[in-house]
């Protein structure tokens, strides 16, 4: 960091700490003319893009995510902190890919992938609308792979 009092192109860090703000603050000495004084630096992230599936696209929110989970669990005993962990391991997973795009598909499956292992009646609600289901047989269908996969658990 260049020095903003004799401009020498070095400087060491005395001290570092996180703001509110979410940036941090930073106490450093010129090693050239022995001065102090303070950066703060702002972590810059590249915006992920959400495609939809009528291929317009978004910025990633996930409140959106989070909008679609409580409905879900709607009068379940899925508790707030519950739901907040999945978001954030959602989000988290987003953010965490090496591209900085993402369609609704593959949201909506990582969300009813950790709504599945939480609640099943939430993972179904979920689903049904996630997946658009058109009649009682696909959701009957749907039914019948979570109990498939309810007997494949007991017998291992």
């Amino acid at each position: 960091m260049k020095c903003p009092t004799c401009g020498y192109p070095d400087s060491k860090v005395i001290d570092s700490r996180p703001t509110e703000e979410g940036s941090i603050r930073r106490r450093r000495e010129c090693l050239g003319c022995k001065r102090r004084f303070t950066t703060y630096e702002i972590f810059d992230t590249v915006p992920v893009m959400v495609t939809k599936k009528d291929g317009s696209q978004e910025i990633f929110d996930k409140n959106k995510i989070y909008s679609g989970v409580v409905k879900s669990c709607y009068k379940r005993p899925v508790t707030k902190e519950q739901m907040d962990a999945l978001v954030s391991d959602v989000e988290q997973e987003v953010r965490g890919r090496l591209t900085d795009g993402i369609t609704t598909g593959e949201i909506g499956e990582m969300v009813m992938a950790r709504l599945r292992s939480l609640d099943e009646v939430s993972y179904v609600r979920f689903a049904s609308v996630y997946r658009e289901f058109k009649d009682a047989q696909t959701f009957m269908h749907e039914l019948e792979l979570l109990r498939k996969d309810h007997h494949k658990e007991e017998t291992e």
